[in-house]
């Protein structure tokens, strides 16, 4: 019980800062981007898109020029009966001085109009980097990587959630388990059910 613990509050430490930040950033991008034209007065209620960018790459950097967010995508496609976003491959990457590199990948991802959620599908992989030797202690600071097929992401109210099958890797183990409520705001990290895996103990710090 104690193990499992351990890794949960590892996870809420690190899982804020990749799911909600790097996937606000990429809500951000996407209303920055591809905003919807004037509304159209002829009747018009098909789905179809009426804005496509194929085989982009979008670089933010910060005042000293130094990339801080990446994103990079097969096709982002605007639909504007509804001003939703569809994404095809999309690949987010953030770098922030002094902390471990972010990443997201997915097979796709979908931002409503209102751009309150984003919703990743397919092969998601949210993976933090191990940390520089320098900050290293207290444990916690090898790689972790988190692995399901579907993601919510509502970005304003930091929150985070699955229904589906999740799989947590670190240096230590692997955890399993079915569904995850992430809050940000509350720092919290639950796993719903069927949650097992196998932890080894941390050396004892010298």
């Amino acid at each position: 019980m104690d193990r499992g613990r351990r890794i949960v509050d590892r996870l809420v430490a690190w899982a804020p800062v990749l799911l909600l930040g790097g996937l606000a950033a990429l809500t951000f991008w996407l209303d920055a981007q591809v905003q919807p034209p004037a509304a159209r007065g002829d009747g018009t209620t098909r789905h179809d898109p009426d804005l496509y960018i194929e085989n982009f790459r979008a670089l933010s950097l910060d005042a000293e020029g130094r990339p801080r967010q990446s994103l990079a995508a097969k096709r982002a496609q605007h639909y504007p009966d509804d001003g939703s976003v569809d994404i095809v491959g999309p690949s987010l990457v953030l770098t922030d001085p002094g902390r471990p590199k972010l990443s997201v990948v997915a097979d796709a991802a979908t931002v409503p109009g209102d751009r309150e959620t984003v919703t990743l599908s397919g092969n998601v992989r949210a993976t933090r980097e191990a940390a520089p030797a320098e900050n290293a202690g207290n444990g916690g600071n090898g790689p972790v990587t988190l692995t399901t097929e579907l993601l919510r992401v509502e970005p304003k109210q930091g929150r985070a959630t699955t229904d589906k099958a999740v799989t947590i890797e670190e240096p230590r183990g692997i955890i399993h388990s079915v569904g995850i409520e992430l809050d940000n705001k509350a720092r919290t990290l639950k796993l719903l059910s069927g949650v097992r895996g196998t932890l080894q103990p941390e050396s004892p710090s010298k």
